[in-house]
């Protein structure tokens, strides 16, 4: 049930039920910060410690390495903006805005990664046609064929991150109903970490829970129902215990990260950082941050998506053939701005122009299989007329008997 007192946390007064969620603009903020810090750590640093380039910047990589944790920051923002989205959403709605703002910006992507790294990278990313017709369907990782760039891992996490929303747009999204499904998921990534799953079912659940970053989603799904309609003890729990994993599993990955590459990272710069990118998203969850937000950061924000999808190995290949005639610096902020203005392109191509029109099929598909599976009623019939002269009932006078049994006005009627 949803609390009407005030929160003894301080969560605003609940919002209507029917309410439209307003434009979240710190959100787009955040999403450029998180794409900006992954471009740069792979410029600044994973390319050079993979031996993918040869151009180094050992002194500003001392700080971009630690640029990884863009991710996590984007995990957390979906799990609060998709939850946000999908509400009062039906099935098929939730299912085409989700096709329309993946597909279109992501074939252009793929389709321009494949060219470019088969005919420029020396064969560094080589790409089959296999690989490239697998990759548009973004569930190449089922058979588990490779992807076209290395970011491209992500998506796979989301796409599941969705079937599990659409599972809620099926059941009906409600406030209960949510709650109980992050503390299932919770119990479910738990279960997975530990270890108390037999060893054969533990690859396929994993699938669903995601144990490695489930508690971005889980924390971001409760901060949005915090958002929408007031917060409770369970879901500033359930933020709590996400937080914690989120640390547990980030120093896990830090030293992952760190063996890979044979560098080294300061464990306490990755938890502070988490623990930074959950205070951030908690305050625009309780609208502290509103004053904060500029439209703009909506335009610049809707680069982000495409701007991740192409940096990678084409900025790798940038790198490669320019790296041995143009300094350093001016090689990193002319491909980063390179980058910035192919994302811009796509925006405009893809994402505005292709994507109203790709929605449009879809709502039409949509419809008619909705239509095929439960059949639209045929309207009622018109309701009988009364005849003129008889009295409607709003003028009907109530009448009560005097005590030798005649009729009088009730109390409170004149005639």
């Amino acid at each position: 049930m949803t609390r009407s007192g005030p929160d003894p946390l301080g969560t605003p007064a609940p919002r209507p039920t029917g309410a439209q969620p307003d434009r979240l603009y710190e959100i787009d903020l955040l999403r450029i910060i998180a794409a900006v810090a992954v471009v740069i750590y792979h410029y600044t640093f994973s390319g050079f410690a993979s031996h993918l380039t040869e151009v180094g910047f050992p002194g500003l990589s001392v700080i971009t390495r630690y640029g990884y944790l863009g991710v996590d920051l984007f995990f957390l923002i979906s799990g609060f903006v998709v939850l946000l989205s999908a509400w009062n959403r039906t099935p098929e709605k939730f299912v085409v805005s989700r096709i329309v703002r993946l597909y279109p910006a992501f074939w252009v992507a793929v389709t321009l990664t494949a060219i470019v790294s088969v005919t420029l990278s020396r064969g560094v990313f080589p790409v089959s046609i296999v690989q490239y017709l697998a990759n548009l369907t973004m569930f190449n990782s089922l058979p588990n064929i490779e992807n076209v760039d290395v970011v491209y891992w992500t998506l796979w996490a989301e796409i599941r991150f969705y079937l599990l929303v659409f599972v809620l747009t099926c059941v009906g999204i409600t406030r209960q109903r949510v709650i109980g499904v992050l503390w299932a998921w919770l119990a479910a990534t738990f279960l997975l970490q530990a270890g108390f799953l037999p060893a054969g079912l533990h690859g396929v659940l994993d699938l669903a829970v995601q144990s490695t970053f489930s508690h971005y989603f889980i924390a971001g799904m409760a901060l949005c129902v915090i958002h929408r309609s007031g917060g409770s003890w369970s879901l500033w729990a359930i933020i709590a215990i996400s937080l914690g994993n989120a640390l547990f599993r980030g120093a896990q990955f830090a030293a992952a990260v760190a063996d890979r590459y044979q560098t080294e990272l300061n464990t306490v710069v990755v938890l502070v950082t988490i623990v930074l990118i959950f205070v951030v998203i908690c305050l625009i969850a309780l609208r502290v941050t509103r004053s904060l937000g500029k439209p703009w950061f909506s335009t610049a924000g809707s680069l982000t998506y495409p701007l991740y999808l192409v940096h990678a190995h084409i900025g790798f290949v940038i790198f490669v053939w320019l790296g041995p005639v143009v300094p350093g610096y001016v090689l990193l902020v002319g491909t980063t701005a390179l980058m910035f203005g192919v994302a811009w392109l796509i925006h405009i191509t893809a994402e505005r122009r292709f994507a109203p029109v790709l929605k449009r099929v879809l709502d039409r598909w949509a419809t008619a299989l909705r239509n095929r599976i439960s059949p639209p009623q045929p309207p009622a019939p018109p309701a009988p007329q009364r005849p003129v002269d008889e009295p409607t009932e709003f003028l009907t006078v109530p009448i009560t008997p005097y005590r030798d049994g005649g009729p009088r006005p009730a109390p409170g009627h004149h005639r």
